[in-house]
């Protein structure tokens, strides 16, 4: 009986060693120097190890001139009926434009021509908060599968219409000209 004892403590002992280097191979670590990234905007990282943010820049879009993207250079865009107060894309609307949301601790950010004194961000009755610009809240498009396109300019969907904004927080209403979407 003690030489079962036995081979059932090494058996338990070697068990619990390979449980503990199994989650050590797997687990990771949320101190490491890649910020997360999520489907509406890129992460980046401060000079402080603890604090990211949410990248709004601009770019050019054939047709439209300078415009708000996010952190990937995807377009950005605002829904009329939010008038430039609250969300108001929630559900099903939300799916197809997401919200440019902030994390717990995130702050958004402005690159390139976007003005940082125009950030801000809003509740989203979904929980969480979304980024703003000029008050208006900002959403990315699905259809627009690249950086550069802005397939949902002046398309009614939804329940109101969606735009692009300019750097200086203006509403474009414009549909694009040329081959942007």
């Amino acid at each position: 009986m003690t030489r079962n004892r036995l081979q059932l403590d090494v058996y338990g002992a070697a068990a619990g060693l390979a449980l503990v280097l199994a989650a050590a191979a797997c687990g990771g670590s949320s101190t490491g120097s890649s910020p997360p990234t999520s489907a509406t905007g890129a992460r980046q990282t401060t000079g402080t190890a603890a604090a990211s943010q949410v990248s709004v820049s601009t770019a050019t879009v054939s047709g439209l001139g300078a415009v708000l993207v996010d952190g990937r250079g995807r377009t950005l865009y605002v829904f009329e009926p939010d008038k430039r107060t609250r969300v108001t894309c929630v559900g099903s609307c939300a799916a197809a434009w997401p919200p440019l949301k902030l994390a717990a601790g995130e702050k958004p950010a402005a690159s390139g021509r976007a003005q940082a004194s125009l950030l801000g961000s809003d509740r989203d009755p979904e929980g969480g908060r979304v980024v703003t610009y000029d008050g208006w809240p900002l959403y990315t498009y699905v259809g627009d599968t690249s950086a550069g396109t802005a397939n949902g300019q002046a398309v009614n969907a939804n329940g109101g219409l969606w735009y692009v904004l300019a750097p200086s927080g203006d509403v474009l209403r414009r549909k694009p000209t040329g081959g942007s979407g």
